[in-house]
């Protein structure tokens, strides 16, 4: 499966959750029904993975953890807050670029409608 289809697969899961579980609860709740969504779908899973940042040739642990990885391809990033903020775009192209994936879906779950709170970054793709 190429990006594309994966951040479709993504996208469908999420607003599963979301119908079910609407706006107002903690990020940990919508990763945990999010992973268990995507997990029926058959796709591979990894969560709160480190990710290292490369300072000067040397790969250092600095807290960073991505929500969730699928397919080795694709970063998920799950916010629910009041709205998005570029700085969340900028988190999330930061993870793009220290793992050197090409596609992140950052996901506001305090939103009214998900489709509104969906927010697809790409890295050279």
């Amino acid at each position: 499966m190429l990006e594309n289809e994966i951040s479709s697969q993504i996208i469908g899961a999420a607003i599963e959750v979301h119908k079910h579980l609407g706006p107002g609860l903690l990020e940990s709740s919508y990763e945990a029904c999010l992973m268990y969504e995507l997990n029926q779908r058959g796709l591979q899973l990894k969560s709160q993975i480190p990710v290292l940042v490369n300072y000067k040739g040397i790969k250092l642990e600095a807290g960073y953890r991505l929500d969730i990885l699928v397919e080795n391809l694709v970063i998920i990033e799950i916010k629910s807050v009041e709205k998005l903020e570029g700085i969340h775009t900028a988190q999330l192209l930061t993870y793009l670029r220290l793992t050197n994936l090409k596609l992140g879906l950052l996901i506001n779950f305090n939103s009214v409608k998900l489709i509104d709170g969906v927010k697809r970054i790409a890295n050279n793709l």
